[in-house]
């Protein structure tokens, strides 16, 4: 016979977690619900951010190329996020450090230039 009691504090800890996180997100809703700020209005749909109506509808899908644009220069800025903490340390860190920082800058050449030849930086 296996002993489960040894798992009653993983099964106590899950339950309070499980009340928190529903809390945490129905909690606010029902607040919502009860004060009326559901509650839609002409005041409420108005314009508010550039002053004048949109074009199009505001949930409509972006261009692929806005995430691939993003996606690169999220990329390039944790390059330089790397580069920077490396030069700080370039000389104690002595020759391996040189060479796999230039690996690793190359291979981010080749990435750049891949996306400059498919037209990824691009924009029409």
């Amino acid at each position: 016979m296996v002993d489960l009691s040894q798992y009653l504090p993983i099964l106590i800890f899950l339950g309070i977690a499980l009340a928190l996180s529903a809390a945490f997100v129905f909690l606010p809703m029902g607040v919502a619900r009860l004060t009326g700020t559901h509650q839609p209005n002409a005041e409420k749909n108005s314009e508010y951010e550039c002053g004048f109506p949109a074009f199009e509808d505001p949930r409509s899908q972006f261009d692929v190329r806005f995430y691939l644009l993003a996606i690169l220069f999220v990329v390039f800025d944790l390059e330089a996020a790397f580069l920077f903490p490396w030069a700080v340390t370039f000389t104690k860190l002595g020759w391996a450090s040189w060479i796999t920082m230039m690996v690793f800058i190359g291979e981010l050449v080749v990435g750049l230039a891949y996306a400059w030849k498919v037209g990824a930086l691009d924009w029409e």
